[in-house]
């Protein structure tokens, strides 16, 4: 039984040649979390309490009997603070939208590549085949650990390691991220990639006993 369907539009790009082997969703409390309390909060957080901090003395000042300011110039400093509050706004942004991304994100992978839905405004789909795959390796942020999900990372020789582990991607995450099988996803995905890219440098019946050749269909070892 699947962990969660994928969505339709992906699993319409698997060929009929190809089998299902894992298809599902990331886990919504991990995948929203993870996007309300990112390194960003921090910089949103201090930029937006000293911002605000001057745009309410200002209005205290200009409320008062005495003030003498006028219409014009508050105009211009609350105009100039919207625009200097944009760190503050990208990030409420990027938490808002976390959700519709979390909407349009899926995975499936097959007996010949990994397929990946993801984005905002635009549906971006992936396939990143096994033979194109160098590392599989395994991610558990504090979040993953707390909820009991997890990342499955996957690398080729020309993708970015971010320092904190994740993959660059320009459309938002290719990772097979916050799931709740991450394990056995995880031991699905390296036994795939270690036979079929071994099978693809050395297509010579080495890997496994019943293929001639790497065009052949996939039959794992028991």
């Amino acid at each position: 039984m699947y962990e969660q369907i994928a969505k339709p539009e992906l699993l319409a790009l698997i060929s009929k040649n190809e089998k299902i082997m894992w298809q599902g969703r990331p886990d919504k409390t991990c995948f929203i979390f993870e996007a309300i309390f990112n390194p960003f909060l921090i910089v949103a957080f201090l930029w937006g309490a000293i911002d605000f901090g001057f745009i309410a003395a200002f209005l205290h000042q200009s409320s008062s009997a005495s003030s003498n300011i006028p219409a014009a110039a508050s105009f211009m400093f609350l105009g100039f603070f919207a625009l200097h509050l944009m760190p503050v706004w990208i990030y409420l942004f990027g938490v808002l939208f976390s959700f519709l991304r979390y909407k349009n994100t899926s995975f499936a992978i097959t007996d010949q590549a990994v397929y990946i839905s993801n984005g905002i405004f635009t549906q971006n789909y992936e396939r990143k085949p096994f033979t194109e795959m160098s590392h599989v390796n395994l991610s558990r942020g504090i979040f993953d650990q707390w909820l009991g999900v997890g990342d499955v990372v996957l690398t080729s020789t020309h993708d970015t390691i971010m320092p904190h582990g994740k993959r660059y991607y320009p459309f938002g995450g290719t990772n097979i991220c916050d799931i709740r099988d991450y394990m056995n996803v995880y031991q699905l995905v390296k036994r795939l990639q270690t036979d079929i890219y071994a099978d693809t440098m050395y297509p010579n019946d080495l890997r496994p006993d019943q293929n001639h050749g790497y065009n052949t269909q996939y039959t794992p070892k028991d």
